[in-house]
């Protein structure tokens, strides 16, 4: 079905009045409702809003990859303009999603990057049979031929040693490389509109501005548009032209990014923009002594690797994932640690935790752990109950068989075991009341299970379990990268409001620079298992000395937009 263009030659997108509904037991979903948005060649449309507000199922049903039943778009058109139909287009609102025509421009045309790329990629191919596979359907290469441009793209995304890693699979990738993986897959085809869900969800803010260099690279060569969603605020600010804001299905308000956030004009727009991490921590001195909660000195960690050939027979290699790191983390205050993907943070978080054997001197509480560390001694049991740890992702970090009840409490029958069932569930109301979930909120609180809550309230149900063997050390591991800025805001704010409120410290692992500022003491930056600079929040971000730091903090500093004319 083709149609006259409706705009300009240089539209590519263009969707009128698109309405995508679920159909289930307990009612209608209106995912989408009524949303007109337009997309022009080698633009960039950042469309934000907070989960469940319909920004992916409007990629989705441009990619007609809403399952049906129980989702169908029952009205609105998607025009779009492909590349060897000038002055024409296709309504892909109207095609036979498993039709010739839609398979066609699936893929080819256009591409999608999804946000969990474990669960996007095929476990059973390696990385190269998968950006080979989509070569030889879309660009008809042959197979060494395909081969060789999957070890290309893999270089292009920033993907170390890509040769070796093109025969790698899933699973043998850490998370920004799986999400540079899905790119350069999606990228194969050469599109003419890539659909990012949430791209750079995975990467450190180093990678995340090579990908954005990457992206923007490739708009300007090919006039490649892209439809940019997530909630990421800072990283629109940086790469979109366009914004387009969505609350519970409905597009609330469309702009020019430095017109949208220079006055923003929708109350919920408004929301979103103020909801920036916010610095409200104990700043006073400490007492002279005071001893540190954690101490490191030397602390080194390695792990065996297999040596070739018959010598690996009689011995093991090693790998230092973590060499010489000294460190002190002070009771009621936070030690920030940054730093890329395989740089060691959280080798050294789990040597704290006592899941790792170590080197060197390292304490909790002015204890140190029985080595090795794994052992379930009980001096080590004991000490397990000082240190406990949040998260990145809590919905895979909480039993899905498990209710509330059993959950928060699982740490109790450990640590208390002599507590009787009702000493025990009034302990488990007590640490969610402390993080904000009550029954009056939400009846039968303790008998539901985690996917029953919103990511935020799974993250709070994560705290509690923590908190529930009062802990004096949190191990925090990017507790709100997986958090629209709206909830991030709330969790960051009840974690500091816990530390005021108990003197805990928190050992904080993140790549997000505006959650460093606002939560931390002291930062740590590490590189390859060193530490490479260490200091106050103001001397290391403000004031970096490094090199490594420098880029770090630049490639998290977003400029403020110019003034439009």
């Amino acid at each position: 079905m083709t149609l006259p263009i409706p705009s300009d030659n240089e539209t590519i997108l263009e969707i009128v009045n698109l309405k995508t509904y679920f159909f289930i037991e307990s009612g209608t979903v209106r995912a989408v409702d009524g949303v007109d948005l337009s997309l022009r060649r080698k633009q960039t449309l950042g469309v934000v809003g907070e989960s469940g507000c319909g920004k992916s199922i409007t990629a989705m049903s441009v990619m007609r990859l809403i399952p049906s039943p129980p989702g169908k778009i029952i009205e609105g058109n998607i025009y779009f303009y492909p590349r060897q139909r000038a002055g024409q287009s296709v309504d892909i609102a109207a095609l036979n999603p498993r039709g010739a025509e839609m398979r066609n421009i699936r893929g080819g045309e256009i591409a999608m990057v999804f946000q969990e790329p474990m669960t996007a990629l095929n476990p059973l191919m390696t990385i190269g049979q998968q950006i080979a596979e989509v070569l030889e359907l879309k660009k008809a290469l042959t197979p060494a031929q395909s081969a060789q441009a999957a070890i290309e793209l893999l270089a292009k995304t920033g993907i170390p040693e890509p040769q070796r890693r093109a025969g790698s699979f899933p699973h043998q990738l850490s998370g920004g490389q799986r999400q540079r993986a899905m790119i350069a897959m999606a990228l194969a085809s050469e599109p003419a509109l890539l659909l990012a869900d949430e791209p750079t969800t995975a990467l450190d803010v180093t990678l995340r501005g090579q990908i954005l260099d990457l992206l923007s690279e490739l708009q300007r060569s090919s006039g490649m548009a892209v439809l940019l969603i997530t909630h990421d605020l800072n990283l629109v600010r940086r790469f979109a032209d366009r914004v387009a804001v969505m609350e519970q299905g409905v597009l609330v308000e469309q702009g020019r990014v430095d017109e949208v956030f220079r006055a923003p004009q929708h109350p919920y727009t408004q929301r979103l923009i103020a909801s920036q991490p916010r610095r409200d921590v104990v700043e006073d001195a400490l007492p002279e002594g005071t001893a540190p909660v954690v101490r490191a000195q030397n602390l080194r960690v390695v792990y065996p690797t297999p040596l070739p050939g018959f010598r690996g027979w009689f011995k093991k290699g090693e790998f230092v994932a973590v060499q010489g790191a000294t460190l002190q983390l002070p009771p009621g205050r936070t030690l920030g640690v940054v730093g890329e993907s395989g740089s060691g943070k959280s080798t050294l978080a789990q040597a704290i935790l006592g899941l790792l054997p170590h080197g060197g001197e390292l304490a909790v509480a002015g204890q140190g752990w029985e080595q090795p560390a794994m052992r379930n001694t009980p001096a080590n049991q004991q000490l397990r109950r000082q240190v406990q740890v949040v998260f990145q992702d809590p919905f895979s970090s909480l039993s899905p068989r498990l209710t509330v009840e059993e959950i928060v409490g699982e740490g109790l029958k450990v640590h208390e075991p002599a507590l009787d069932i009702a000493a025990r569930r009034g302990r488990v109301e007590a640490a969610l009341a402390e993080v904000g979930l009550t029954a009056a909120q939400f009846p039968g609180l303790l008998a539901r299970y985690p996917h029953e809550f919103s990511g935020g309230q799974r993250q709070r149900l994560a705290v509690a379990r923590a908190l529930i063997v009062q802990p004096r050390v949190l191990v925090l591991d990017e507790p709100t990268s997986a958090l629209d800025v709206t909830i991030q805001q709330q969790v960051l704010g009840l974690l500091q409001r816990l530390q005021r409120d108990k003197g805990l410290s928190y050992l904080l692992i993140t790549h997000d620079v505006d959650v460093i500022r606002a939560m931390a003491h002291e930062v740590l930056v590490m590189k390859d298992g060193e530490v490479l600079e260490a200091g106050s929040v103001g001397q290391v971000l403000d004031a970096p000395q490094h090199p490594y730091t420098q880029r770090l903090v630049a490639a998290a500093t977003v400029p403020e937009p110019a003034d439009s004319d």
